[in-house]
């Protein structure tokens, strides 16, 4: 089998991919310790650093102490390089922030959207984008890459959202070429728990795992699903759309389109979990705060929590038998709202009704999960643009 030989200018490439990649993970970091982890020779890791300084991606930033002998320059990403946008939408706000391509968030911006119609949605999302990019002191021409995520999921086939029908003026045929008009850089449309997802994979507990579901419970139920470390969206983008999953214990829903409801939204969905707690007694205005309330309640509290893990474990066994995750990530307002201790009741009665063993975890992402992967999906794409093609012209060293 005929292979491609490995070029100095292709070798230099990969070196600078590997040292730009250790100093987003672990730096800043010295000429010697960079040296060290990419088993670069000093020559060799000198040379790497000017050819990256020189092209605006690293920079100095002060010198190590503490130890034996002279400080030593470090250096750093520069983040200024290059900022992307993300977008959490929902029905009652538009919540958008702005990272350097460090990940660090420079600006943010969340707009109320209570009761408005169905008109007015790219004009909305600028509005968006724009609060963020102004506290961050910047113009929306320096953004590389925007993301958006909403409920639902826009089927590949047609551009249309789906899954979705109380996110009015998000359903418009040519939205998507519309907002991408007028946000002019490159734009990503998701799914929401999809971006949650992303966030758990690109910072978070499943960093590990290429195999996993994010289950996300607040208002409404949903799931991601990650086979061989690649989100499975499904043919239409409908892939993770559990609420909809015929469950026992339920009523067989028909036209579940039409009516946005199905089994496992009706046995664990936000409404089900405050008629759960009232059932028993206990009061609350949300549904996470019907969870905290039971926390806190002895007797009524244990059975509240005992049966929503059980409706939890119910539809997580169905998922369990399809996938087989060797992780779950239980994440969302309600679900979180029980902590540890909701936990370890889904992990034991889902030990009862599914083969497949995974480990669950509460989410790791504690600020706005849907937002932060956002971020995370558009800085990934930004950084592999940045880092393999904005690199100066290479000096010819000796091979």
């Amino acid at each position: 089998m005929a292979t491609t030989p490995g070029t100095p200018r292709l070798l230099r490439a990969m070196n600078d991919r590997a040292a730009l990649d250790l100093l987003l993970s672990q730096g800043p970091l010295s000429r010697t310790t960079l040296g060290n982890l990419t088993g670069l020779s000093k020559p060799t890791a000198s040379q790497l650093l000017a050819r990256l300084e020189a092209a605006g991606l690293v920079r100095a930033s002060g010198t190590s102490a503490g130890r034996p002998g002279p400080n030593a320059q470090l250096y750093e990403i520069n983040g200024g390089i290059a900022y992307v946008a993300g977008l959490d939408v929902t029905p009652a706000r538009i919540r958008s922030a702005v990272a350097d391509l460090t990940g660090n968030v420079v600006g943010s911006y969340e707009l109320p959207t209570p009761g408005r119609s169905a008109k007015g949605t790219v004009e909305r999302v600028l509005k968006a984008i724009d609060g963020a990019v102004g506290e961050a002191g910047l113009t929306r021409e320096r953004l590389r890459r925007v993301a958006i995520g909403t409920p639902g999921g826009f089927d590949p086939t047609t551009g249309r959202l789906r899954y979705a029908t109380h996110l009015p003026g998000w359903h418009a045929p040519h939205l998507l070429d519309e907002l991408a008009a007028a946000i002019a850089v490159p734009l990503e449309v998701e799914n929401d728990v999809n971006l949650a997802a992303i966030a758990e994979q690109q910072i978070g507990h499943a960093r590990d795992s290429d195999n996993f579901v994010l289950l996300w419970g607040e208002e409404g139920i949903g799931a991601a699903v990650v086979i061989n470390g690649r989100l499975h969206r499904g043919a239409t983008g409908g892939a993770g759309e559990v609420a909809f999953l015929p469950l026992p214990g339920t009523p067989l829903v028909r036209n579940v389109g039409r009516n946005n409801a199905g089994g496992f939204q009706e046995l664990a969905g936000g409404e089900p979990v405050l008629e759960l707690a009232r059932s028993h007694g206990l009061k609350a205005r949300t549904p996470e705060a019907a969870i905290a309330a039971a926390l806190e309640s002895e007797g009524a509290g244990d059975a509240v929590l005992a049966e929503f893990a059980h409706r939890l474990a119910v539809g997580l066994a169905a998922i369990v038998a399809v996938v087989d995750p060797e992780l779950i990530v239980l994440a969302g307002g309600v679900i979180t709202a029980g902590g540890e201790r909701l936990r370890g009741l889904v992990q034991d009665e889902l030990a009862d009704l599914a083969v497949p063993r995974p480990r669950l975890l509460l989410t790791a992402i504690h600020s706005d999960p849907v937002l932060s992967g956002a971020l995370q999906s558009a800085l990934s794409t930004t950084r592999d643009e940045v880092f393999d093609t904005a690199g100066p012209p290479i000096p010819q060293e000796p091979g």
